[in-house]
């Protein structure tokens, strides 16, 4: 007999519709699955035949031939499992239930019968619904994650017994929902900019790039707080939207880094040691997987001692900060992922890290120094928007015993600049100003007489880039929207020229 069963593989972050097709029939005991699967495909022969048998039915001795339509399309993933035994215990007649058109069956089965979790089912969900389905079954474990998405009705299970007698209409079974998280709650385990003394350059500056997800670079000697103030970076970060949480945990979901929440709900801060590899910082594998890249969207790539990095493994980084995407080619597959991060970079100024410095003495030979600000290249350091300096902590600063400004009076200033930028943006599909695109930038970032003079002599006196000045633009955007303006003052701008003198000074 033949039955036709659906479920749903991932290519990337979107998933498309399988067709299983099982016929069993006379002839010499065979098990063959056709339709280009891959390993884990072929392995789930010997995971459907003992699973089935140990949920207590009969394994038919007939010829079974299991086709995975369409068939000119590569499938991988274990998640086939629950819908290729259920195919065969369709075909069995052992379920009754043939109206499997809106119904999609994603799950990996254990050698006892049961269900287990598989990687990326909240990408697959939103997929499905999209495409019109209305009933999906997943596995139990994965409730939680797919309960957050409305319009199509999720039915966890925990075995092939269960959703066998759920199908014949033995048992009834919920659709599981949860509610939405709260996107706006704060986490007080996050260290506060409150612990850091002085550096209000360097506070100012990460404000400013936290309200407008700007790129940042910190230069300055070793122990002037450069790694202290990016580690507290989220401690400032302006909430999440429910479709930014969204994007990010579809893309933990295929990383398998999910776990039991329902929803990333803080953004991301991501930091790589600095001897990772490039396939690890974009993604790779034999089926491309997310990179740190990826999973820093929406949120922070911190990269500490940035010198320190392999030059091949910073230049990989140049395309996906300006495209918002990295585009990952194998020889079985290719998957684009999304790479709108912050990038937060800090590093000393020479090998020994005292160049410039007023207390201690350098003992870097000219060319070791140009050697090691060479690895940063001209390319990379212009898609950074801001560059920031800072000095040694001075005793007085260590000593002052004034009230600090916390992370959460920072933060409510953030909130308040990306609120705007959010209603600003609302039509253009963006969320902030570094998104802005060249026409955005020409709508919303207006300049008065006064203002287009003091660009044009920094441009040609400081001989920045069409995107040096782009950028400038985009942060003095920024600089105005914590200000509450509307418009561009002449003193936002000099704000933002000052933060892109430091390549002319070291580079």
């Amino acid at each position: 007999m033949l039955s036709k069963v659906k479920t749903c593989v991932l290519q990337g972050l979107d998933g498309y519709i399988v067709d299983v097709e099982t016929d069993i029939s006379r002839g010499l005991p065979t098990f063959n699955i056709v339709g280009l699967p891959d390993a884990s495909i072929k392995e789930s022969k010997e995971r459907v035949r003992t699973a089935i048998k140990n949920s207590g039915y009969e394994f038919p001795l007939s010829r079974i031939t299991v086709n995975l339509a369409p068939a000119n399309i590569k499938k991988e993933g274990s998640q086939l499992d629950l819908s290729i035994a259920i195919g065969i215990l369709t075909a069995m007649e052992v379920i009754k239930y043939k109206a499997f058109d809106d119904t999609c069956f994603i799950g990996e089965l254990s050698l006892d019968g049961n269900v287990s979790s598989v990687d990326g089912v909240l990408p697959m969900i939103i997929s499905l619904m999209e495409q019109g389905f209305k009933r999906v079954i997943i596995p139990y474990d994965n409730r939680h994650e797919c309960g957050v998405v409305k319009g199509i009705d999720i039915i966890p299970i925990k075995s092939i017994r269960e959703l066998v007698s759920f199908l014949n209409g033995d048992i009834k079974l919920e659709t599981y929902s949860v509610h939405t998280p709260d996107l706006s709650s704060e986490d007080d385990n996050y260290d506060d900019f409150a612990d850091i003394k002085g550096q209000y350059a360097l506070k100012r500056a990460m404000e400013i790039a936290a309200a407008g997800h700007h790129n940042i670079l910190i230069i300055g000697p070793p122990g002037s707080g450069k790694t202290m103030a990016a580690r507290r970076i989220p401690s400032i970060l302006p909430n999440l939207t429910f479709e930014e949480s969204l994007e990010i945990t579809k893309i933990y979901s295929i990383a398998g880094l999910l776990g039991d929440r329902p929803l990333i709900n803080k953004r991301p801060f991501r930091s790589p040691h600095h001897t990772t590899s490039a396939v690890s910082l974009i993604g790779g594998g034999r089926i491309p997987k997310p990179g740190e890249i990826s999973l820093a969207h929406h949120g922070v790539l911190f990269l500490d001692e940035l010198p320190e990095f392999s030059k091949n493994v910073l230049e990989v980084l140049r395309q996906p900060m300006e495209d918002g995407i990295v585009t990952i080619s194998r020889v079985n597959a290719t998957l684009t992922y999304p790479t709108k991060f912050m990038l937060v970079a800090s590093m000393n100024p020479c090998p020994c890290g005292y160049y410039g410095d007023p207390t201690h003495e350098c003992n870097c030979s000219q060319k070791s120094i140009e050697n090691y600000l060479g690895k940063i290249s001209g390319p990379l350091l212009d898609r950074i928007d801001i560059h920031i300096e800072v000095s040694p902590i001075k005793y007085d600063d260590l000593d002052d015993k004034s009230k600090v400004e916390t992370s959460k009076e920072i933060r409510e200033r953030v909130n308040k600049a990306r609120h705007i930028q959010l209603e600003r943006y609302k039509n253009d599909n963006i969320f902030s100003n570094s998104q802005l695109t060249s026409k955005l930038i020409d709508k919303y970032c207006k300049l008065d007489t006064e203002s287009r003079k003091l660009i044009k002599g920094a441009f040609d006196k400081l001989g920045l880039s069409a995107r040096a000045y782009s950028k400038i633009l985009k942060v003095a955007r920024t600089i105005a929207d914590l200000d509450g303006e509307t418009n561009i003052k002449q003193h936002h701008l000099a704000e933002a020229i000052q933060y892109r003198s430091l390549d002319k000074k070291y580079w």
